[in-house]
């Protein structure tokens, strides 16, 4: 009997302890939230799950007991995968519509490397666990609810508010461009936020707010494979030419190439801020390029630096390799692959010309998948005084800076179709906090409720009736 005492209170305290820990919802639209976000966790929305369209229905039946027009839910299958768009009709006197974006969808977590369950929502010591907590099911969890409370709140915009929630975001974003490609109507729109860039930085000792970011551009993400070939041979009887050795000479060359410097009024603005902070050397670096943002001492100085060379120029790089075909043959053929982020407003086929002439006429250059470059959104003032609002009302005088990503999100593709977007993912955590796509993923508690706060109070400003002042 103690034994089996012992086995149950094994099972059962740990639970006891984390719901101690748990913060009871303070209101009824948190609660909501939370159920909402909960219940999402548990998709494994990752792909070859199929549980993608499962989940987009889920969220469906609650627009729809809220009131919503099934006219103005469509869930739109794409293999696997599938998309929910939501359209909160307004009176239409405040112009186009504003789109509201997220992502379904989340990379694989294998329960035997977590310390918890990653598709139960665990809340502990003041942070929400699970795969998809912060990338990106929090975003989804807080525009749904707040939807929900908008409708509620019988609130009616002055333009629509279209939610998309897109269901491959983490592989090949098929469901973004069909959506794109062949339903236009469901999200043309005046512009996007997207919860999935952008957000807030608490300073690591004492988890003070010092800035927030918003996401206005973004690279591209392209892969190339670079081939030689060769007639091969015996081991023993070694020739000068070497498909291996070859491949080995066209990488360094590779490696050794610079890419013109380029900037935009995001990455200017981000280096402005970010050089205020930065002593030395790379401080000085910064500020000049700032001034003087082509080749030079200071861009060869931010070249080196892998926190910055990102943001002046398109990077490549080698990845992977593979080659030869038995230990005692010389090889073949012999590939790399090099990825490349591309700054916006460059072609992937530009980049491809680029490898070509570095690589040499005897080296075969494939593009991987099909990579699609967009232009940077335009910096336009009424959004980012309409974002700077909402957070100084949280966090007054915390710096609003733009910023350009180096990774992709969907927003890349709605921008060249003509869409801007700004991230905004309302969620501050330390630099040390982040663990999107690893072991452990979560975000603070606090945060995740404010964040529903600051969503309504966006949608408020971009979308409420103004107030003669």
């Amino acid at each position: 009997m103690r034994i089996l005492v012992a086995a149950v209170l094994s099972v059962v305290f740990p639970i006891l302890l984390s719901v101690a820990h748990a913060r009871t919802p303070a209101t009824s639209h948190q609660a909501t939230a939370r159920e909402i976000y909960e219940k999402i966790i548990s998709f494994k929305t990752y792909e070859g799950s199929g549980q993608t369209p499962e989940m987009a229905r889920y969220l469906a039946d609650h627009f729809r007991k809220a009131g919503f027009a099934d006219s103005d839910i469509h869930l739109v299958p794409v293999g696997e995968t599938a998309t929910l768009v939501v359209r909160y009709r307004g009176d239409g006197s405040g112009g186009k519509p504003v789109l509201l974006m997220a992502h379904m969808d989340v990379v694989p977590a294998n329960r035997e490397d977590w310390e918890r369950d990653p598709f139960t929502l665990v809340e502990e010591e003041g942070f929400f666990f699970g795969r998809g907590t912060s990338d990106n099911k929090a975003g989804v969890a807080a525009l749904t609810a707040t939807f929900l409370r908008l409708k509620a709140e019988k609130f009616v915009p002055t333009r629509d508010l279209i939610i998309f929630f897109s269901g491959d975001e983490e592989t090949r974003a098929d469901s973004v461009v069909a959506v794109i490609d062949k339903h236009r109507p469901l999200i043309e729109a005046e512009y996007a936020f997207n919860s999935d860039g952008g957000g807030g930085v608490l300073a690591e000792a004492d988890a003070k707010p010092t800035v927030f970011l918003v996401q206005g551009a973004e690279k591209t993400y392209a892969s190339f494979e670079l081939s030689v070939r060769n007639p091969g041979g015996h081991s023993s009887r070694p020739r000068p030419e070497n498909a291996i050795y070859d491949l080995a000479d066209v990488l360094k060359r590779v490696q050794k190439h610079h890419f013109p410097v380029m900037s935009n009024e995001w990455t200017l603005s981000n280096l402005t801020a970010v050089a205020k902070t930065t002593p030395g050397e790379v401080g000085n670096a910064l500020r000049e390029f700032v001034k003087n943002p082509r080749e030079g001492t200071a861009a060869e100085i931010l070249a080196n630096e892998s926190e910055y060379v990102g943001l002046t120029r398109t990077t490549c790089v080698a990845t992977m390799l593979r080659g030869g075909h038995a230990e005692n043959a010389l090889p073949q053929s012999a590939t790399a692959t090099v990825n490349c982020r591309i700054f916006p407003g460059t072609e992937v086929k530009a980049v491809q010309e680029t490898l070509q002439n570095v690589a040499g006429n005897g080296v075969a250059i494939k593009v991987l998948d099909n990579p699609s470059a967009s232009d940077a959104s335009p910096m336009r003032k009424d959004v980012m005084d309409s974002i700077a609002r909402v957070v100084h009302a949280r966090y007054s005088g915390v710096p609003v800076v733009p910023y350009m990503s180096a990774g992709a999100t969907d927003g890349k593709f709605f921008r060249a179709a003509g869409i801007p977007v700004y991230g905004v993912g309302f969620l501050f955590s330390k630099e040390s906090e982040e663990y999107a796509h690893g072991l452990n993923e979560r975000i603070r508690v606090d945060e995740f409720y404010h964040s529903l706060d600051d969503w309504r109070a966006l949608l408020m400003d971009v979308a409420g009736k103004k107030r003669k002042r």
